[in-house]
């Protein structure tokens, strides 16, 4: 009997170890790249804000200058204006979507399907692949678990824009090319900039 109450402590004590370096683990890749610029640790990463009365949102930055462009079902247009790398190792894709169908859209096939993910209407499931490389990068998350992307896309009505974006970690430095890609949308090929 005693060494049965051994073994399963004995088990417990491994558990929370890992459970604890995973934590670890997870809190110094979660950074947001920020340099430290953030004072209030609970509060959730920017993104973009979602209007509340549906109305058209604020274009992206530089929305004059398309480097893709992605077209899927029922009118949605995903445009993308710039796909940049910062110093701090992460690339940073930008764009708007649009509703030209006749319904309101909502992103929820465009999140990622972890099941510890707590943003659910965003582009969580957004991707970045390297195809020279064989790679595919996947959108960073805070330390909350929230996606360093658009979040609360959800109510776009017919007619209306909103601006999305989406961190990465960054390809090596000599990969200049990606396909940016959402689920339900076919892949753009873009350029990424410096």
């Amino acid at each position: 009997m005693s060494i049965r109450r051994t073994t399963k402590a004995a088990r417990g004590a491994v558990a929370m170890a890992s459970a604890v370096g995973l934590a670890l683990v997870v809190s110094g890749c979660g950074g947001g790249g920020d340099g430290g610029a953030r004072t209030d640790d609970k509060k959730p990463p920017a993104r973009s804000s979602t209007p509340k009365d549906g109305g058209p949102g604020t274009p992206a930055a530089d929305s004059s200058k398309v480097i893709g462009e992605m077209k899927g079902p029922d009118g949605i247009v995903v445009t993308l204006n710039s796909v940049v790398r910062d110093s701090g190792g992460f690339v940073t894709v930008n764009g708007t979507v649009s509703n030209h169908g006749s319904r309101a859209f909502n992103a929820i096939d465009w999140r990622s399907n972890e099941t510890e993910l707590r943003s659910r209407s965003s582009i969580s499931g957004a991707t970045l692949v390297d195809k020279a490389g064989k790679k595919r990068y996947l959108v960073l998350r805070d330390t909350n678990g929230e996606c360093l992307c658009t979040t609360g896309l959800s109510g776009l009505m017919p007619g209306a824009s909103r601006p999305i974006f989406a961190q990465f970690p960054a390809p090596p430095a000599k990969v200049t090319e990606v396909d940016f890609q959402l689920p339900t949308l076919p892949p753009a090929t873009v350029q990424i900039t410096d």
